[in-house]
């Protein structure tokens, strides 16, 4: 398939070709025949793109805070690395699509294959995307009038929250393509419109809908305009869809208000609110969020769990039919808002255009190629004609943002040999099969599972299939990598155990390890070396100043990511487990108790291991410190000495004879040296932690997320 992308540190804007997606629970495949290039909204990405790194960082002061901070807990250069990694990866534009449905997934009940269907899918010639974000075109709607409708929607939105009656006054700011398309619906509601915008052009747009219109590029007064338009009462609503720095959109929306008056912001405006202005009128003002309810929820977009229409009337995709009966019966006219059509295959130029004609509305682009063409499995970069027997032949299982930024990298100075990068929605593995020199990129996981040229397997995927992953590889005969966690409950523990375990029967035994690169970092190495000579009982403590992810988040969902003590914590209990140099014998935990504001308690703990050897260690996950503070200390006490690592920069000894400190010029978890060490265990043969250790720690920390859930 084809897809556009956007380099955000240069703002170029190209076609990759990539393998499709692969049709998963509960989403759609389509085959696209038109997509809408939004000119508000992709205009100011491509921008953006284009901006220097000043200029981006001005545009986003708060993101800067946050880089300052890391700034100051991780060091200037892992910041650095971090910042320039982050605007390398290219960016998927697009997000209003129609096609045709050529597959469902499992759970998808409302469509089959051939339904015709709007979704916010990207620009590529074939989407995957999920079913609550889909939604059927009527029969009379076109293709290119059913591309608005997404964009139409966001519009529609705003007016659900603004909640007018017939009869109403309201003023519509910014009469671009979501302003016209709002300036339609509300006269499809029975109001009387008046359009603010700085461009002739589309004020006669407006006007050819119904709306009066002030252009203050002519001397017109926005306020007056109000006034007057209101018969001196105030109007009774403004919703702002223009795009500016400038404060005077609110502020002349609240001077125009009359008391009691709604204000929606639906575009991108300055918000220093005069006081004044909304107190004295009792001024009501919110922020539109995108489509409708079911934005930004996983539950809803991801999982598919709709919300009872009793209670929640418009939903997102409820949102999208509304507009297609709106188009259906003539009441939104999308004609007058097309600017340009385009091939798919002119992508590039059409971008031009948009960056170039500022007064441009709608650009249109068309899809011909046959599906033949476009439903490929994989890419092809290179020839793997050059590889050699005696180093690992490694296909990697995802390409996320800790793949792509952090292992792949690892892997290839490790000297690995990369032949293949498999990814379920083909863009990823794309992008990073033709940075880091993969000779493919796949969405078919099954054929490189087969494949006797790949000898060892890097999964890199979510949580839940790591283990059946693991064990599908280790039946294969090949060697195994897996990102942490290496299983989410003791079910999934023993079929790794036993897939292993056939494999080592069958002949040599194949490499195992699970990424629990803390154990590698230079400074814990230099800690082991140290407290290896004490020999008596150690005690540890260990300090995870983990931040707060939202409750939504799939890692903090049992079923997915295993919550954040297995998906997460395990790297400590590993940590503790390979300085202790002994079995642990014993678990405990336990969590903060239940308090009304706060979702998620697993990830505020602490969890104690004892070992056999009399050791003990404290590990504190805890998701309620401040940001500032250091994200990861260790402490060990033995023998009257203390050792401490901060946040993998700095390690000091307290009263420990020949050692006070080593501090290094940039952070290092040991994540290259995890991957280094992995690479060299297929090279010989032998384990760079051995298995038993692996499935050790993998009980532990299950059995210490298990003690927190029953609390």
């Amino acid at each position: 398939m084809k897809q556009i992308v956007q380099q955000l540190d240069s703002g170029v804007t190209a076609i990759v070709e990539a393998p499709a997606p692969r049709v998963t629970r509960g989403t759609l495949l389509i085959k696209t025949t038109r997509s809408l290039i939004s000119a508000g909204t992709e205009r100011m990405l491509v921008g953006f793109g284009k901006a220097s790194l000043l200029a981006k960082a001005r545009q986003q002061p708060d993101r800067v805070m946050d880089v300052l901070g890391k700034v100051k807990t991780d060091g200037l250069l892992a910041t650095v690395d971090a910042v320039r990694s982050k605007l390398g990866q290219p960016l998927p534009l697009g997000y209003c699509n129609v096609g045709e449905v050529i597959e469902v997934g499992a759970d998808v009940t409302d469509f089959k294959p051939g339904d015709r269907v709007v979704s916010n899918g990207p620009h590529a010639d074939i989407v995957r995307v999920p079913a609550n974000l889909c939604a059927r075109i009527p029969d009379d709607v076109t293709d290119e009038a059913a591309a608005f409708t997404v964009v139409a929607s966001i519009g529609l939105q705003g007016i659900r929250l603004a909640e007018p009656t017939i009869g109403e006054s309201f003023v519509v700011t910014g009469a671009g393509l979501i302003g016209l398309l709002t300036i339609q619906l509300l006269r499809a509601q029975g109001c009387r419109v008046l359009a603010i915008d700085f461009d002739e052009s589309k004020l006669e747009l407006a006007r050819r809908y119904g709306a009066e219109t002030c252009n203050p590029a002519r001397g017109e007064d926005p306020v007056a305009a109000g006034m007057g338009f209101s018969r001196g009462r105030g109007v009774d609503g403004v919703i702002i869809t223009a795009s500016t720095k400038s404060n005077d959109p609110v502020t002349h929306a609240a001077q125009m208000s009359r008391k009691r008056g709604r204000i929606i912001l639906v575009g991108v405006t300055g918000l220093e609110l005069n006081r004044a202005d909304f107190y004295e009128k009792e001024l009501s003002f919110q922020v539109s969020c995108s489509y409708g309810p079911g934005r930004y929820d996983p539950a809803y977009e991801e999982g598919g769990r709709d919300y009872p229409l009793a209670f929640v009337r418009w939903t997102e995709q409820r949102n999208f039919e509304a507009i297609l009966d709106l188009i259906a019966s003539g009441q939104l006219r999308t004609d007058d808002l097309v600017t340009r059509r385009f091939a798919f295959e002119e992508a590039e130029t059409a971008y031009g255009a948009l960056t170039a004609d500022g007064s441009g509305l709608g650009f249109v682009l068309e899809y011909h190629a046959p599906l033949a063409d476009r439903r490929t499995t994989s890419t092809h970069f290179a020839s793997a004609a050059g590889f050699t027997t005696d180093r690992p032949v490694i296909a990697v299982v995802g390409a996320g943002n800790y793949a792509s930024r952090v292992l792949i990298p690892a892997l290839k100075a490790a000297d690995a040999q990369l032949h293949t990068v498999v990814t379920s929605g083909g863009l990823s593995g794309s992008i990073a099969g033709r940075r880091d020199g993969f000779v493919v990129a796949s969405t078919d996981t099954a054929e490189v599972m087969a494949n006797p040229a790949i000898d060892t397997m890097v999964i890199a995927t979510r949580h839940d299939s790591h283990a059946a992953l693991a064990a599908e590889a280790l039946s294969n005969g090949k060697n195994v990598f897996v990102e942490k966690p290496l299983a989410l409950d003791l079910a999934q523990v023993e079929a790794v155990e036993s897939a292993y375990a056939a494999a080592a029967e069958r002949g040599p035994a194949p490499q195992l390890m699970v990424g629990f690169n803390r154990r590698f970092a230079p400074q814990v190495l230099r800690m082991k070396a140290l407290i290896d000579r004490v020999g008596e009982p150690k005690s540890f403590l260990m300090v995870m100043n983990a931040g707060a992810i939202p409750a939504k988040h799939w890692t903090q969902d049992d079923a997915i990511g295993g919550g954040r003590i297995i998906g997460e914590a395990c790297h400590f209990v590993d940590l503790m487990r390979f300085l202790a140099g002994a079995p642990i014998v014993e678990v405990a935990a336990r969590r903060i108790g239940d308090t009304p504001h706060l979702e998620v308690t697993e990830d505020k703990a602490s969890i104690t291991l004892g070992f056999a050897d009399g050791s003990f260690g404290t590990i504190m996950y805890l998701a309620n410190g401040a940001a500032s503070f250091p994200k990861e200390r260790i402490e060990v006490f033995a023998a009257g000495r203390v050792l401490q690592i901060d946040n993998f920069r700095r390690m000091t000894g307290f009263g420990w004879p020949g050692f006070r400190k080593q501090n290094l010029l940039r952070q290092d978890k040991g994540q290259a040296a995890c991957a280094a060490a992995f690479v060299d265990s297929v090279k010989r043969g032998t384990p760079a932690i051995p298995p038993a250790e692996l499935f050790e720690v993998a009980r532990a920390t299950i059995e210490a997320a298990a003690i927190l859930r029953r609390q």
